[in-house]
């Protein structure tokens, strides 16, 4: 299984580069016109011009100036496409945020259009290479010829729906949508798993294990830690959890009985480091990219409110599907005993850590304020896995009151948000 999740982090990583489908198209499309070479030595466009001469181009000035035509055609198309993603990339990152760009970086769809393009420049220049004529039984590889011509044609299909594409990527309510639908995939599926709630012992005077580097914690191997854990009789408590980023010879886990050095090798391969953010593998991160949007929409440069707004709306339905979560996660063996107590953000620190932004860079501005306040009052309707994140949302919604007070000079602006909050604490009474 630890192989499975390194594989697993390997794809992420190498699909995530923006040269992995292209090239992998580039290297197909040169098999491709090696093969169709062979094709030709057979005979395929002999048998193809005694049958269907109609589909054969059988001029051989015609079929280079026809081939260099489209070499060239999808060269520019190539550099166009490369320099508009670049266009999409920087703009991305100067309006919204630098973290969005990992997922506009793996968009496939973009990477399938410039492998498009390039896969049929590699093939139509091997067609066009072996247009030597050999003596007067030479066959033209018409049949070549033709595929060449048929794949430039949905290159340029591609290219149109690529001009679509990229422009409604670029939107930032596409890109919102995005991160907040991946984000409620990941947490819905951790909702669902039912390991949480669960009580696991007193590890304080465990063995403490630390960190052999520096990185982010992308993964973690559950299946390999209960493997280790059951060969060596033992329990872990782990001290980090996914998406933090740790230093070296830092409090990685705790472990009930005391491991050798083969064990602790052992132990450090079920934890996989990486320097990107995948939303799929942290739903934290999800909270974290659309915040940062948010508070960029706010800065004087940009000053769009209505996507502040946008993402308030998003982070209020995370922040329900959240509620429903408990701050423990306990895996148990197959005999059904608590084994590995992973480390969870709570939900104090992660309504702190989204909410104190808004309340530093947003509490001038009265229409993202009451939307915040509304959000906290409708999370307060919601169901909670846990009692204790009520009196969370009571002490964010005070601590956004005290800075409103200091900051708001109307007072009609001041009533409307002071009304919102003390209807709140009339439901709580």
């Amino acid at each position: 299984m630890i192989v499975i999740t390194r594989l697993r982090s390997f794809i992420h990583v190498i699909t995530g580069s923006i040269a992995f489908y292209p090239t992998l198209y580039a290297i197909l499309a040169v098999i491709f016109g090696f093969l169709m070479k062979v094709a030709e030595v057979m005979g395929v466009s002999r048998f193809l011009q005694e049958n269907a001469s109609y589909l054969v181009v059988n001029d051989i000035d015609t079929a280079r100036n026809v081939l260099l035509t489209l070499i060239s055609g999808g060269l520019s198309m190539l550099v166009f496409s490369f320099s508009m993603v670049m266009l999409l990339l920087s703009q991305a990152a100067a309006n919204y945020s630098p973290r969005v760009l990992p997922s506009l970086i793996s968009n496939r769809r973009h990477q399938t259009i410039l492998g498009a393009f390039l896969s049929t420049i590699l093939y139509n220049l091997i067609t066009v290479i072996g247009l030597q004529p050999h003596g007067e039984n030479y066959q033209l590889p018409g049949f070549s010829v033709l595929l060449g011509i048929f794949s430039s044609v949905v290159a340029l299909a591609a290219f149109v729906y690529f001009i679509h594409s990229i422009s409604s990527s670029i939107q930032i309510n596409n890109i919102l949508r995005n991160i907040f639908t991946v984000s409620r995939k990941r947490l819905q599926f951790l909702v669902d798993e039912n390991q949480y709630g669960q009580k696991f012992p007193d590890s304080s005077d465990w063995n403490v294990y630390e960190t052999e580097r520096s990185g982010t914690v992308q993964n973690v191997s559950i299946t390999g830690l209960k493997t280790l854990a059951k060969q060596c009789d033992t329990k872990f408590d782990l001290l980090v959890s996914k998406g933090e980023y740790v230093f070296i010879h830092q409090p990685l886990l705790k472990s009930k009985k005391e491991l050798d050095e083969a064990q602790l090798e052992e132990l450090h391969k079920n934890f996989n480091y990486t320097e990107s953010e995948l939303v799929s593998d942290n739903y934290i991160l999800g909270f974290k990219q659309i915040t940062e949007i948010g508070i960029k929409a706010m800065s004087p440069g940009i000053n769009d409110p209505g996507t502040a707004l946008d993402t308030i709306h998003y982070i209020t339905e995370l922040f329900a599907l959240r509620m429903q979560k408990d701050d423990t996660s306990v895996v148990k063996d197959d005999d059904d005993n608590p084994v590995i107590n992973l480390k969870v953000v709570d939900f104090k620190v992660l309504a702190y850590n989204v909410l104190a932004p808004y309340r530093t860079y947003c509490k001038h501005d009265i229409t993202v304020m009451q939307k915040l306040m509304g959000m906290i009052a409708y999370l307060k309707t919601q169901k909670a896995a846990n009692d204790s994140y009520y009196e969370v949302l009571d002490r964010e919604a005070g601590m956004m009151m005290a800075d409103i007070n200091k900051v708001l000079d109307n007072p009609m602006d001041l009533v409307v948000l002071q009304g919102i909050y003390d209807r709140m604490q009339i439901k709580n009474a």
